[in-house]
């Protein structure tokens, strides 16, 4: 066993610490109200989180096949870790942040849920009022888990694995909660204002594509931008495991077993594929081939587009969502490689720009306040909400790249790069016999 480095002696100290805290000031789980939930709403809400939970091993494997051989474990990690590092955080401060009693609007107190104290298993009139606070905890915190991880597609394959885990903890809490508490808390501004988002367009997927647009600008290219994907089954598996568990996220989003949640369920289902049609026909068109890579990133943006308007808009509507957020996310990503931009996994083009077509187009066809329906009100304020929610995840991300400079290097250096991630971050590889690397 090696003598262990001074930063994690610090880093393992405070863990413990935090961990002595919680114990000692932690209390048995309430069961006021427990006896008048809903079981029915409960034992979905139970499904679909696990179903949400799925996504993220889900990602790990979209975003692993796509990388180069040389770090495949290190991409998939990256979404991976975020299971454990963002359910600890979520658990002490995370929740409060984003769902405690509201301060202005803008940020939830974060004492009133710290370590889930009145977290129970009753009900809670306002966030869960059929089934119990703590199983709409931990339901929040899945998508909490997956938006973190969905920003490493931007900055795979050099990023230090040590500085990724400080920009998470730091973008989960200064990024992620306000701009849930913003749209979902019931005295959030943005709900106030009327602003539209069943279940994450702009909190999940706009903020994570800001941030990978941050994050790619600040890190710089890749010394070698051209590789084959490592493994295309991979990124099948990855897809099918998204699709699936996206209707945790979306029906997931209705918070009840009921009508509304068999609406996005379906909706779901139509727009992703009616992206995933369109992405290969419109490579057709233009004169690429239909591939496997294709159909998966198209099936992807369109449960991107879906998302927020998955419970206000019906099957038709989904349909052609899935259809515009393909050609332009298409669109998107054809541009993007012209330029000398490096979001290594196109997370922008594909979730930054997706979700702000979901956004737009949810301000279009929602049912009875959309402009279909000659109102302005919605449509006005979504499109002053995704200006507000860009330019906070944007230049809050960019602040969090620089804070965590000043704390440790963000780059992997040129040696490391050009052995790969997977041995010299990890001392792991998927070649039988590894050759191993001591930093």
């Amino acid at each position: 066993m090696s003598k262990p480095k001074k930063r994690w002696i610090v880093i393992f100290g405070i863990l413990a610490l935090l961990q002595l805290i919680v114990l000692f000031d932690g209390s048995p789980l309430s069961l006021e109200g427990a006896d008048t939930i809903d079981k029915a709403d409960t034992a979905w809400m139970i499904v679909a989180s696990a179903f949400v939970l799925f996504m993220t091993p889900g990602l790990s494997f979209f975003y692993g096949g796509m990388v180069s051989y040389k770090n495949v474990i290190s991409t998939m990690l990256q979404s991976f870790i975020a299971l454990g590092v963002i359910s600890l955080l979520w658990y002490l401060v995370g929740f409060s942040l984003a769902f405690g009693e509201s301060i202005g609007g803008f940020i939830g107190n974060p004492t009133t849920f710290f370590a889930f104290k009145n977290v129970g298993l009753g009900p809670h009139p306002a966030l869960s009022p059929t089934f119990p606070l703590l199983l709409f905890a931990l339901f929040q915190l899945k998508f909490a888990i997956i938006t973190p991880a969905l920003i490493t597609g931007s900055f795979a394959e050099r990023v230090k694995f040590t500085s990724y885990l400080i920009f998470m903890c730091l973008f989960a809490l200064l990024v992620y909660c306000p701009l849930a508490h913003w749209t979902w808390h019931p005295e959030g501004f943005l709900r106030k204002w009327g602003v539209l988002d069943f279940a994450g367009g702009s909190v999940v997927h706009m903020s994570a594509g800001f941030a990978a647009l941050a994050g790619a600008y600040i890190l710089g290219k890749r010394e070698n931008k051209d590789h084959q994907p490592a493994n295309i089954p991979f990124i099948l598996l990855g897809t099918g495991m998204l699709w699936f568990g996206w209707f945790g996220f979306n029906a997931g989003s209705a918070l009840a077993a009921n009508g509304l949640a068999v609406q996005a369920f379906a909706t779901t289902n139509m727009a992703s594929a009616s992206a995933m049609i369109t992405w290969v026909m419109f490579d057709a068109l233009v004169g690429r081939k239909i591939s496997a890579m294709g159909a998966c990133v198209g099936a992807v943006v369109g449960l991107v587009a879906i998302t927020p308007a998955a419970g206000f808009v019906n099957l038709s509507q989904s349909v052609f969502i899935g259809f515009a957020a393909a050609i332009i996310s298409n669109l998107a990503v054809y541009y993007k490689q012209r330029t000398s931009l490096d979001d290594t996994l196109d997370v922008f083009p594909c979730h930054g720009v997706g979700g702000i077509v979901g956004m737009i187009l949810t301000a279009v066809f929602a049912k009875d306040v959309g402009l279909v329906y000659g109102q302005t009100q919605t449509f006005m304020y979504h499109l002053l909400a995704l200006l507000i929610v860009g330019a906070f995840s944007f230049g809050g991300s960019y602040a969090i790249y620089k804070i965590t400079g000043k704390i440790t290097r963000l780059r992997v250096s040129p040696e490391d790069e050009r052995m790969g991630l997977d041995l010299s971050q990890h001392a792991e590889t998927t070649d039988a016999q590894p050759k191993m690397h001591v930093a």
